[in-house]
């Protein structure tokens, strides 16, 4: 036994010792995060210092000696405070990010502390089984087919990713080109086809496959690609194909016509991925499951847990119908990888071979909440998007752009630099934040409500925050006159 002082493994003072171990690191840790939750509601939202300010207060300088694990600890915590964005506000609209269910950050410090490679089945059975509940789960949840496999990912580009690697790989083997011993070159083209509005990390997982730029369709007011136009694109061409379609556009929060989308996708032999990044969580639903209507009968689907679901990051979930597919994909054997009997090991529907058990937050929030308790969550996010519409609607010169039908909502005033001007008002207020983005030609400030604690006080104080920022732009001075 070396005593607490000993030196161990050449770390010298600052190595682990009795006042200084993982109990005592811990203990300061979660003050820290404590004092971080109870205050995150009521600080500005925006950061308030540049990442070189932090870097500075951090200290630039690799030290020659270590630090003690607790001057570490308080370093970090006190130094990267004044950088970091409020996104557990639950006036925190800038993107569909979401704040962190209680129940998923527990889960998540207990995935750290077990430190569980889950990529194989048969030596870390533990937190692999709690993935595929809350896969089993999951599926039931969104009512898709119950033999398909589901991938925990790091969000929803490398979800994407792993479907269209499934979708792309399958494309070509059913016309007898096999991309994992030949590669692309010299195979048949694959045509990949999506809406005008579709995600642009659509776009990047195409070009991590080396798919290229999509064959774009046209897409109606909302943003819901036109079916007819898919039709006539599909019918202009031949080979293997790919269709991606969009559970939730990222300004309206539309939703396509699946049934008759996937009807034409599949007449002309081609694979159909759902991108439901936020959107996928509408079926959960009964109030709510119509705009998803006919989405199971698609080939894949892909989505974030730590958006609408509200676990830390990160969690990106990837789902596909044929398993085969998936695990052809994205699978690899060795003979030092203790391949597992039976069903599929992790790392066979991800692309990754060593990853944290991102899936057991997602397991704790649905064992939290329950069915019930998950399509009250859906349901309270939609219904405050559309509190925030009617009451910022109601505000002199503001005009709603969307059908509010989920959980987006984009707002415009007179002319883009007003609505550029309201953004950042806000932004400097920092008691509400909504970004600014580009929809129709037009600049728009869009509200993105997904976070839990968003309720309907919060929607009121959302508005309230608006209105006082429109009367104070309006009681500036012309610098014209």
């Amino acid at each position: 036994m070396t005593d607490a002082n000993t030196t161990i493994g050449g770390l010298g003072e600052t190595g682990p010792t009795a006042d200084d171990s993982y109990e005592a690191v811990i203990e300061a840790s979660g003050r820290h995060a404590r004092a971080w939750l109870s205050g995150v509601a009521e600080r500005p939202i925006p950061p308030q210092a540049t990442a070189d300010d932090i870097k500075e207060r951090l200290g630039r300088d690799l030290p020659p000696d270590g630090e003690p694990d607790l001057e570490v600890i308080g370093r970090l915590a006190e130094g990267i405070e004044p950088g970091l964005i409020a996104i557990g506000s639950p006036r925190f609209y800038g993107w569909v990010i979401g704040g962190t269910q209680p129940v998923a950050l527990g889960a998540d410090w207990l995935v750290s502390a077990w430190d569980q490679n889950t990529g194989l089945r048969a030596i870390t059975p533990g937190a692999v089984a709690v993935e595929e509940l809350a896969g089993e789960w999951l599926l039931d949840l969104l009512e898709l087919p119950p033999q398909s496999d589901v991938g925990f990912t790091t969000g929803a580009t490398m979800a994407q990713f792993s479907c269209m690697a499934a979708a792309r790989n399958e494309v070509l083997r059913r016309v007898g080109w096999d991309v994992e011993s030949q590669g692309l070159a010299g195979g048949p083209a694959i045509r990949w086809i999506a809406g005008e509005e579709r995600h642009g990390t659509m776009d990047l997982a195409a070009r991590y496959l080396g798919l290229g730029a999509p064959i774009t369709v046209p897409a109606d007011e909302q943003g819901r690609i036109r079916v007819d136009e898919l039709a006539s694109v599909l019918e202009a061409g031949d080979g293997p194909a790919i269709v991606a379609l969009q559970a939730g556009n990222i300004h309206s929060g539309a939703f396509d016509d699946f049934a008759a989308a996937i009807d034409v996708a599949h007449a002309a032999g081609a694979w159909v991925h759902v991108d439901g990044a936020f959107g996928l969580w509408a079926a959960a639903s009964p109030r709510l499951r119509h705009l998803t209507a006919g989405f199971e009968a698609a080939d894949s689907w892909s989505t974030d847990a730590h958006k609408t679901l509200n676990v830390p990051y990160d969690c990106g979930i990837a789902i596909v119908s044929d398993p085969a597919a998936m695990r052809r994909a994205l699978g690899m054997h060795a003979s030092y990888l203790q391949a597992t009997e039976v069903g599929a090991d992790p790392h066979e529907k991800a692309p990754e071979l060593s990853r944290r058990a991102r899936g057991v937050p997602t397991w704790a929030v649905l064992r939290s909440l329950g069915r019930d308790g998950v399509a009250r969550l859906i349901d309270g996010l939609a219904e405050a998007a559309r509190g925030i519409a009617d009451g910022v609607g109601a505000l002199p010169c503001v005009e709603v752009l969307n059908e509010v039908v989920f959980t987006q909502v984009c707002i415009a005033l007179d002319g883009d630099e007003a609505t550029e001007a309201l953004s950042e008002r806000l932004w400097n207020e920092g008691e509400v934040l909504a970004m600014t983005s580009r929809w129709h030609d037009r600049a728009v400030v869009r509200f993105s409500v997904s976070n839990w604690r968003t309720d309907a006080a919060e929607v009121r104080r959302t508005v309230d925050t608006v209105a006082r920022a429109l009367a104070a732009m309006q009681a500036e001075p012309d610098p014209e006159r």
